[in-house]
């Protein structure tokens, strides 16, 4: 297919590359999207020494690549990124901009769409091409009770900022080829208002939650927060993660990355445990690719119960308990 229309860019996040796989699922949605239209896809990426980051962009989907390669780069800066980005925008004037919904992307795409006068829908779930050729962006809205979908028909780019895990990266291909464009910084940035004196690795998850094969997930009828806890134990002796309703997470029982939902993330266990959640539908949207589910709560109509392949009626601490000791009991044999 002969691409025609005004291309579509993924800015390239490649600081945690081998972890935060979203810049690689974005040019596979964008590669979706283009389908419709006609649009290149394309990838932008600041940074020193990026030449392999921009051959894994190529063998992911990218038709072409904007490069800016140079030392004072090696570090983030949000203001300079910002101003380079802006610069970018205006001079080649791409139709649809996406970047991942993660803390980077968060701090620099808002400033990036109010420098442009344009719109930016935050946190997507979903992206797909209306009639009219235009991006509609569904986004949780309203606490995650509603899913917005959202349009930008006359300020341009669209921009929409895309959570981790929501869409699936293509295969590497060996054999693909892009275009590289490296554009040159300008001889002259303002100067930064913050500089940073010194900066440390903070480890986040080993394993992300929306990688898990296993997810033990849990709701307000787990009880307490001490009896939440339970469910650590349980996921650790399984090989699993911990997942949490959005009344556990701001209760304080489970931090927020451990949200499962519409406002949170999305999963795909081969096998999933869901403990004293009822299923509120911002809660199992996100469950849709979940290959098997025992659901135990006391209420055999709650929703989560109809949707489970096994459904065990009884108190879910009680049963988290049972199956610690059980499972504790057959290692020891």
């Amino acid at each position: 297919m002969k691409k025609t229309g005004k291309e579509i860019w993924v800015f390239g996040d490649y600081r945690n590359y081998f972890r935060n796989r979203v810049t690689l699922q974005l040019l596979a949605k964008a590669t979706d999207l283009a389908k419709k239209a006609g649009n290149p896809v394309c990838a932008v990426i600041f940074g020193s020494n990026v030449k392999e980051y921009v051959n894994e962009y190529i063998a992911h989907g990218a038709e072409k690549v904007y490069v800016m390669d140079h030392i004072s780069l090696k570090g983030y800066n949000v203001e300079t990124y910002v101003i380079l980005m802006e610069m970018l925008i205006k001079k080649y004037r791409p139709e649809m901009v996406l970047v991942g919904a993660t803390c980077f992307g968060r701090e620099f795409a808002p400033r990036v769409a109010k420098r442009l006068a344009t719109g930016l829908t935050a946190d997507c779930v979903d992206l797909e091409m209306n009639d009219d050729d235009l991006l509609v962006q569904t986004a949780p809205a309203f606490g995650g009770n509603l899913l917005a979908k959202i349009i930008t028909p006359i300020h341009k780019p669209q921009m929409a900022t895309v959570r981790p895990g929501v869409f699936k990266e293509l295969p590497h291909d060996y054999q693909a080829t892009g275009e590289i464009i490296t554009v040159p910084i300008p001889k002259k940035l303002p100067e930064n208002q913050v500089r940073l004196i010194s900066s440390r690795h903070e480890s986040a998850r080993i394993n992300k939650i929306e990688d898990a094969k296993i997810v033990v997930c849990g709701g307000r009828g787990m009880g307490s927060k001490q009896k939440f806890r339970k469910l650590y134990a349980l996921a650790e002796l399984l090989g699993g993660e911990v997942g949490a309703t959005r009344p556990v997470v701001y209760s304080n029982w489970a931090d927020h990355d451990s949200l499962i939902g519409q406002a949170g993330r999305q999963i795909k266990p081969l096998l999933l445990l869901s403990f004293g959640i009822s299923g509120a539908i911002q809660h199992t949207a996100a469950l849709i690719d979940a290959k098997f589910i025992i659901a135990i709560n006391k209420n055999p109509d709650a929703p989560m119960m109809k949707m489970a392949d096994v459904a065990i009626v009884a108190d879910a601490n009680q049963v988290c308990s049972a199956m610690i000791r059980e499972i504790r009991k057959r290692i020891r044999e």
